[in-house]
């Protein structure tokens, strides 16, 4: 199946330009720009940066099967299917006094659950892409999936902590995709890095914009 899949998108699969000695292709190429797209909606929240996440995602699910990042690569199935849930939590949801959703911060206990999660699941799906698949970095690629789970699903709740959580996960990335000659992406993920302290201070600023009204 996946290789059928990835015949049909063969002509994206073909080098743009060269950076650094590595080819960057060409639907490595539209996955950055529409996940580019995304960030500024995202920091802005504007919800059509949640369908930009779909699309965006679904490209790189096939560049990172291409290259052997496995939970990477189903960590882009998850996030599609987030990515409608969070647009639709962008529109309709409601916080549990039955408020509209507005951003906010999580609390401490809320952090706490979010490191925890994040601790107690990483070691699980490292030991699991290890046994069964051929990766060559199951701890290192865990641990950013894991860690996205947790940014994505408080990023749809409008929690002001996701970018915190999406600032160690794009280090770790950016690092990762360096290891893996994605020169394209790891530019992306400082992109990203550098973007998630100029979403926290936005968000920042609207709670205290909204409190001090």
């Amino acid at each position: 199946m996946m290789d059928g899949l990835l015949a049909a998108f063969a002509p994206l699969m073909q080098a743009a330009f060269t950076l650094w000695g590595s080819p960057v292709t060409w639907l490595e190429v539209l996955a950055v720009a529409l996940a580019l797209a995304m960030l500024v909606c995202n920091i802005r929240v504007i919800h059509w940066g949640w369908p930009l996440a779909a699309a965006s995602a679904l490209l790189y699910f096939l560049l990172f099967w291409q290259h052997r990042l496995y939970g990477d690569a189903a960590l882009q199935i998850f996030f599609v299917i987030v990515a409608l849930w969070g647009w639709w939590q962008w529109l309709c949801g409601r916080r549990a006094d039955g408020s509209r959703l507005d951003v906010r911060y999580l609390g401490w206990r809320g952090r706490l659950l979010a490191v925890l999660a994040v601790v107690l699941t990483w070691p699980g799906l490292g030991a699991w892409l290890d046994r069964h698949t051929d990766t060559d970095v199951p701890y290192w690629d865990a641990f950013p999936t894991v860690a996205s789970v947790v940014a994505q699903a408080l990023l749809a709740r409008k929690f002001v902590e996701n970018w915190m959580v999406w600032l160690v996960v794009n280090l770790v990335a950016l690092a990762l995709f360096v290891h893996k000659s994605l020169w394209l992406t790891a530019a992306l993920y400082a992109v990203f890095a550098a973007s998630s302290l100029v979403g926290w201070r936005a968000w920042h600023r609207r709670v205290a914009a909204r409190t001090d009204a």
